[in-house]
């Protein structure tokens, strides 16, 4: 690596002149870089738990989809129980739903 030529992207914060005393006294250019990176990469965390929070909402969702079709169905049953009236089988009746009496 040629250490004579000024850094292009590398580090453009040193100063032409600094350079230029540099490069004739044979100083070598020190470049410090803070790493002020401390601390949670947010990023890393909040894919999975956009995931995790979408497989719960999707989870739920499927729950409450059940629990309408599972209330529909014994609504339906009973419709059907109450207007088919009592059923016999061998001289057993078995009556389905009450009557409302009013």
């Amino acid at each position: 690596m040629d250490h004579r030529t000024p850094p292009g992207n590398i580090a453009p914060h040193i100063p032409a002149a600094d350079w230029q005393r540099a490069h004739a006294t044979g100083q070598p250019v020190v470049i410090v870089v803070n790493d002020t990176r401390t601390g949670i990469p947010w990023q890393r965390l909040l894919i999975p738990f956009a995931i995790a929070g979408a497989v719960v909402a999707g989870g739920w969702g499927l729950v409450a989809c059940l629990c309408l079709l599972l209330d529909a169905a014994a609504h339906t049953a009973t419709v059907i129980a109450g207007a088919a009236g009592p059923i016999g089988i061998g001289g057993i009746t078995l009556k389905l739903a009450r009557s409302k009496t009013t």
